[in-house]
Order: C-alpha cells, then sequence, then structure tokens
C-alpha cells in the first residue's frame, strides 16, 4: 500500500486554504495548484485517518472525466504540468495528485443531479414524496432509477458545516434565473453522458454533484473534482437489486461503518473529532477506490 499523503506542506508557493480533501496553493494571480491528499471525510467531518493512495485516484479519476467532458462545458485545467510551478524537493508531494487550473469566481450552490433514489433523497420521497422540491411517481423504491434524471441543488457550506439542499427557485435567486438554466441544463448533460460510460463499464452513477465558477470573461466553467467516489455514489451493475440498498464503490461503506461505530459507549455525535479508522477499513475503501477507477478509466 502507497505511503499516505495527509497534508501537503509547499514552501514555494503561498497556501490559499485547506479543503476537506485538497490543498490549495496560489500561483501568480492567475492560477491555483490543487493538492489532493489522502484525507478523507464523512459527515463533513475530516477523518484522522488518511486512505492511502486516494489523492492520485481523485486526480487521475477527475482528469479523465474532465477530459472526456470537455465538448459540454469548458473546465479550469491549464493543461500545465504541476510539477512545474514548485521546488525539485516538492515535487513528490505534487506528482499525479495534483491539477493545475484557473483561478476562478465561483458559484455559490452546488449542483447535484440524481438519476437513482438513495441517500437524503430517498428518506425526503419517503415522507414527501419528492426530493427538494421535485415531484416523484408514487411507488417508487429504495435505489430506484428515476424517470429521469432529476437537479437538486444545495448550497456551499463553510469548513465543519453542512451543505444544505435547496430548491431551484432558491438558486434562482442566488445567481439569477438564466445562470442557474445554465447550470442546471449543463449538469443533467454532464450526468447523463457520464452515466452512459459508466453504464457500459459495468458501474452505475446512483448521484453526483458538480461545481461551477466563471472565468475573467463571465464564462461558465466547471470546476473543482468532478465525478470521482467523493463527490458520487457509484454502485457495480452486478450487485444492483432495486429495493435494496446497493453496495457501493464510493466512501458510503465508511458513512456506514462510522453510523455504527461508538464513541465512549454512545453513537458518535457526527462532530469532530472522528472514530479512528481500522486499518482494514481504510485499506477496504481504497481498494474500491482503486477499482472504481480501474473500472471507469481503462
Amino acid at each position: 500500500m502507497p505511503t499516505a499523503l495527509l497534508q501537503s506542506n509547499l514552501h514555494s508557493l503561498p497556501l490559499l486554504a485547506r479543503g476537506k480533501v485538497r490543498d490549495n496553493y496560489a500561483v501568480g494571480n492567475d492560477r491555483i495548484l490543487m493538492v489532493a491528499s489522502d484525507r478523507l471525510s464523512a459527515f463533513d467531518v475530516v477523518l484522522a485517518d488518511p486512505i492511502p493512495g486516494k489523492g492520485e485516484i481523485l486526480t487521475r479519476m477527475a482528469l479523465f472525466w474532465f477530459d472526456k467532458l470537455e465538448d459540454i462545458v469548458p473546465n479550469h485545467l491549464t493543461g500545465e504540468d504541476p510539477v512545474s510551478v514548485v521546488a525539485p524537493d516538492e515535487a513528490d508531494q505534487v506528482r499525479g495528485r495534483s491539477m493545475l487550473v484557473w483561478r476562478l469566481k465561483p458559484l455559490p450552490v452546488e449542483a447535484v443531479v440524481r438519476g437513482y433514489l438513495a441517500g437524503s433523497g430517498w428518506k425526503e420521497y419517503e415522507h414527501s414524496g419528492s426530493v427538494c422540491g421535485v415531484a416523484l411517481p408514487p411507488g417508487l423504491k429504495l435505489a430506484s432509477r428515476l424517470p429521469a434524471p432529476i437537479f437538486t441543488p444545495a448550497t456551499k457550506a463553510e469548513a465543519g458545516e453542512h451543505d444544505e439542499n435547496i430548491s431551484f427557485e432558491q438558486m434562482v435567486r442566488k445567481i439569477g434565473a438564466d445562470m442557474a438554466t445554465r447550470v442546471r441544463d449543463i449538469s443533467i448533460a454532464l450526468y447523463e453522458a457520464a452515466a452512459a460510460h459508466a453504464w457500459s463499464r459495468g458501474i452505475i452513477i446512483a448521484d453526483t454533484k458538480f461545481e461551477f465558477g466563471l472565468d475573467e470573461a463571465g464564462r461558465l466553467t466547471l470546476m473543482d473534482e468532478v465525478l470521482t467516489p467523493d463527490s458520487s455514489r457509484f454502485w457495480s451493475r452486478e450487485t444492483y437489486v432495486e429495493g435494496q440498498n446497493p453496495p457501493s464503490l464510493d466512501k458510503q461503506a465508511i458513512r456506514d461503518w462510522l453510523e455504527a461505530a461508538e464513541v465512549d459507549g454512545k453513537p458518535w455525535n457526527k462532530r469532530a473529532p472522528a472514530p479512528r479508522l481500522p486499518a482494514d477499513v481504510a485499506a477496504a475503501s481504497a481498494a474500491r477506490y482503486a477499482d472504481a477507477c480501474r473500472r471507469l478509466t481503462e
């Protein structure tokens, strides 16, 4: 198993921010070096135990999807080698797990697309027959494929806070009707293209989220990372059964373990610090990430 990188430490570039997974460094005034660590977050809490090799897998998958989907929407990649902007002694922290991207003005929403009924969407449907204000047909089951993908935006939370689902009308009030409509339509097109490819490789993309920003010319641009096990719910077609919670190829298994974990004899309250992750659970998660990457990109 590769050595894990819990946190990058670059001396040649100023640190902008450490996110749940990525460390972002300024490269001049117009670019950002995004370094994907092996950190893992669940329930918006960063776990103390990294998943070795995870950052490289996330980067490989994101680069694959950016390339595959670039005809639908521009993305934030500069095309430059990330190693070229750091000091020689920092190359090992950057190589294979970084993207050099243009600085954008991020839109204050997450673009969530759901093709199947799962997670919080299933819980909401059970209660109201709808998901984020989108009415759905009666009689759907857990993990049912939806008649058509639905767009269910969310607010982008500050570090340590939870994202909040919002209606399309609330999104319109945040970013305007024209931009909201463009984001919705492009997000659904991205999901449909990616889901068709994944299906051909034996993987179901149940849902995913995209993030967008505007460049200096005001052009809508896909940013951050796309269609990885961190931002998507992946199921294997082989084990998918409608009405059951399918085994996942993402971090759902770790969420499930954390849901059952106890701290001082009580269920974990989903606040930091999280319970320590057993080595076998971390290794199994690394294997699932690697399997999803291989099946989707090779």
